[in-house]
């Protein structure tokens, strides 16, 4: 996304770096680029504002839910990984190795699901 015109800061690492600015996770020095940017660039601006309005929404309706610690573990983890530059893989490392699995679960005689069959003598 670009508004067109040129800036110092350019729309897209603004708009990469956008959540980083509104956790305050950054150097002030980028934090007052950033806010010059805001204030030349209105798509920029307004994206901004619409994600600090998710954000406030988000903190007010869930704010005081604790996060469990595995969770917490996992995602602090993959942030790690990416800050890093490694490559981040699509399943989950932290668990142990997975068991095999099947994509359609086995279905009993009794299950209502299954197709009824006659009951007859059985031939040999």
């Amino acid at each position: 996304m670009s508004c067109g015109d040129p800036h110092e800061t350019d729309c897209s690492e603004v708009l990469d770096h956008l959540y980083e600015f509104l956790d305050r996770e950054m150097p002030d020095s980028d934090c007052t680029k950033f806010e010059t940017h805001f204030g030349e660039c209105n798509p920029c601006l307004e994206k901004y504002g619409l994600e600090q309005a998710v954000k406030k929404l988000v903190k007010r309706c869930c704010g005081s839910d604790d996060v469990p610690q595995d969770l917490r573990s996992k995602v602090m983890g993959r942030i790690e990984l990416i800050r890093s530059g490694q490559a981040v893989p699509d399943h989950d490392v932290t668990a142990g190795p997975a068991g095999p699995t099947s994509a359609a679960s086995p279905v009993s005689p009794t299950s209502p699901t299954s197709p009824a069959t006659p009951a007859g003598p059985a031939t040999g």
